[in-house]
């Protein structure tokens, strides 16, 4: 694969990092499901929600118990658009955590020469005499919902302390309109403090435009959001930083989102 100049980059950007620019989501048919039931799970990218674009792959889908035991689901077919879980709910209640895993993608080399940025995702390509070394990336994506089924239980909602994640504070089966949605950003197990997250309104089958909320995480890495209105919501962080010692890529360019259904009261 030939390096991409300057000129290239804006087609990669179209096409080639379309994952990149695009939002994972992982969008249950139900987030109540009923003890024995099949439930079904769309898995994509996608800039409207739920309408999938591009298929979410190269991942292993997980499902952890309110025991905290984790479990492959029942089967996952794979289209052009999108990744279709289903899974038979076990006759125990409680709260479950379903995830596509984290995606991990290529790694971008990227340089400078003669006033021109270029990349390449080809391993065996050679960087140019000259150049100058721009740090290289690599994106590492997380797409994650909650289903319970009777009372509610948290066994489920611990962190995994890898990579980051949305980790909900208030009890996902307990979003009300009025109320509050508190959710802390994790990084690695640690609060990410000052983060930026933004909480999207998913209103495909409506002409109303979707209502977009942005928020920042404090200091312990949580953050509040008011539910105003009922439905179902994406909230999205997006986080680049500096890659551990001996990973393939300087940077890693880091996404996580979170699926859940507000109530009315």
């Amino acid at each position: 694969m030939k390096p991409l100049c300057t000129s290239m980059l804006a087609l990669l950007a179209a096409f080639a990092t379309n994952v990149l620019a695009h939002t994972p989501y992982l969008a249950p048919n139900t987030f109540a499901p009923r003890e024995g039931a099949v439930v079904t799970l769309d898995a994509a990218f996608a800039e409207t929600f739920f309408v999938p674009e591009v298929v979410f792959d190269k991942s292993r889908f997980e499902i952890t118990a309110p025991d905290g035991t984790k479990r492959e689901p029942d089967s996952v077919q794979y289209f052009r658009s999108r990744a279709l879980v289903e899974h038979t709910m076990p006759k125990q209640a409680g709260t479950w955590r379903f995830s596509t895993g984290p995606r991990v993608g290529a790694v971008f080399r990227n340089w400078e020469i003669d006033g021109h940025k270029e990349s390449t995702r080809d391993p065996e390509a050679v960087i140019p005499e000259g150049a100058t070394r721009l740090p290289s990336y690599q994106a590492i994506t997380l797409a994650e919902t909650y289903l319970t089924i009777g009372a509610p239980d948290r066994g489920a909602l611990k962190p995994r302390g890898s990579g980051i994640e949305i980790i909900p504070v208030t009890h996902p089966a307990d979003l009300y309109s009025g109320e509050s949605f508190v959710f802390e950003v994790l990084q690695d197990g640690k609060p990410v403090a000052d983060e930026a997250v933004e909480v999207t309104e998913a209103v495909w089958t409506s002409d109303r435009r979707p209502e977009v909320v942005r928020l920042k995480t404090a200091a312990d890495g949580r953050a509040t959001l008011a539910l105003r209105r009922a439905g179902t919501w994406l909230a999205l962080v997006r986080h680049r930083t500096e890659a551990p010692a001996g990973a393939p890529a300087d940077e890693y360019s880091l996404s996580a989102t979170l699926v859940f259904q507000v109530r009315d009261p």
